[in-house]
């Protein structure tokens, strides 16, 4: 094993179980650290024409295009202006980069197997196909996101 492998793997190791944690009106959301590129503030985003209302368009960040969806409108919240608070998380899931518009990036959080719980399935029309786990921190409650159901979409199943 290489040098750099090991370097990684070490890097890897020391994410797992820690979240980026942001909040979309009242509530806390939570994804994993080690699929977080960066954290950039709100900039001019370029429409793209014919994509569902939550792709709010394009960026160029570095060089790379990067296509940004509004969180609040993917999860039905009401929209709100952006501020000097609101950021854009980029992530990536499979050697693809997303950016995620969030109301603001609150901490890192880390979380133990105790402190997960997996989410209880409500009834048979509402599955919460967009969470992985609820953390626990004292009272408060952090929703950590399956990012990968996130971006595809809906297949009927």
């Amino acid at each position: 094993m290489s040098d750099t492998a090991g370097v990684l793997r070490v890097h890897k190791d020391e994410l797992a179980g820690r979240y980026l944690t942001f909040r979309l009106g009242e509530n806390t959301y939570g994804v994993e650290l080690m699929k977080v590129i960066d954290i950039i503030t709100i900039q001019a985003i370029t429409s793209v024409p014919y994509v569902p209302d939550y792709v709010k368009g394009i960026i160029n960040l570095r060089g790379k295009i990067i296509p940004v969806i509004d969180m609040r409108i993917k999860f039905s919240l009401p929209p709100v202006g952006y501020d000097d608070r609101t950021c854009i998380i980029v992530i990536e899931m499979d050697r693809i980069q997303v950016g995620m518009i969030v109301d603001t990036v609150s901490e890192v959080l880390t979380f133990d197997a105790e402190s997960l719980t997996l989410i209880p399935e409500f009834d048979r029309y509402n599955n919460n196909k967009y969470l992985s786990s609820i953390g626990r921190v004292g009272d408060k409650l952090v929703m950590n996101l399956n990012c990968q159901k996130i971006f595809v979409e809906d297949s009927g199943q």
